[in-house]
């Protein structure tokens, strides 16, 4: 891979439109420095969702990809199969990954595409009004579930690391939070090995993270980054779920 040594600012100026609360942005900037940290921003390509973050392309200060509904890891594929000495990222929410496209997630996974996935859990639909999602929790009340979610009428929340550890092709999946600096840190850390695991052509990467939304949620703030402390690791606790790594040193 092509070394690009001049550190490229990765975030723009613009200002986020993101809820008051929402830790979207922290994700935006941990992203942004592990890319200028690793000095490949001239050559990342990102590719922007559909939800609350579809309009990334505006802060992000390299090349962005817009896809449908769902299809990011379809594009992300058909990008780094054309350009493989880029680096590809793709940002996704719940609704996104985890619904409408849960088919090009599996898939993607399963041929242990060389890209970078990072996926946004808030457990609700968030620009469309709260709807239920398929990672909204037990008991959490939803504009479609407005008693809240149960076993018989919604079914349990699909936990996405764990479903795709189950596949032989990934590299490396971790679930990381943003409910207090500790665990910020700790994202930090993983978003930036799983850049790295791309830039050494290790295959795909996965990092999923917890994030709050107030708004949709009906919380302050400070009540939203407390229920991911408190319930929403209980139904995704965190940790590694797949790291090939270890295998190569055995």
């Amino acid at each position: 891979m092509k070394k690009v040594f001049e550190k490229t600012k990765m975030l723009t100026d613009n200002v986020m439109h993101y809820c008051p609360g929402c830790t979207h942005g922290i994700v935006h900037r941990l992203i942004a420095e592990s890319i200028e940290e690793l000095g490949v921003g001239d050559i990342s390509i990102g590719i922007a969702p559909v939800g609350c973050a579809v309009f990334a392309y505006n802060y992000f200060n390299c090349d962005m990809q817009e896809a449908s509904h769902g299809r990011a890891p379809a594009v992300a594929t058909g990008i780094k199969r054309c350009l493989k000495d880029k680096i590809v990222f793709v940002y996704q929410g719940d609704g996104d990954l985890a619904s409408i496209g849960l088919a090009e997630t599996v898939h993607a996974a399963a041929r242990g595409e060389n890209i970078t996935i990072i996926f946004i859990n808030n457990s609700i639909y968030g620009m469309t009004g709260g709807q239920m999602a398929p990672t909204t929790l037990l008991g959490q009340k939803a504009t479609t579930c407005q008693s809240g979610r149960t076993v018989e009428a919604n079914g349990y929340p699909i936990r996405m690391c764990e479903m795709l550890a189950t596949l032989d092709a990934p590299y490396y999946i971790e679930r990381v939070s943003t409910h207090d600096v500790k665990h910020v840190l700790q994202a930090k850390r993983a978003i930036k090995k799983a850049f790295e695991n791309q830039i050494n052509n290790k295959g795909y990467s996965i990092i999923e993270v917890l994030v709050t939304c107030p708004t949709n949620w009906k919380m302050t703030p400070e009540q939203a980054l407390k229920q991911i402390e408190n319930e929403t690791i209980k139904t995704f606790p965190l940790g590694v779920f797949k790291d090939r790594s270890k295998e190569e040193t055995l």
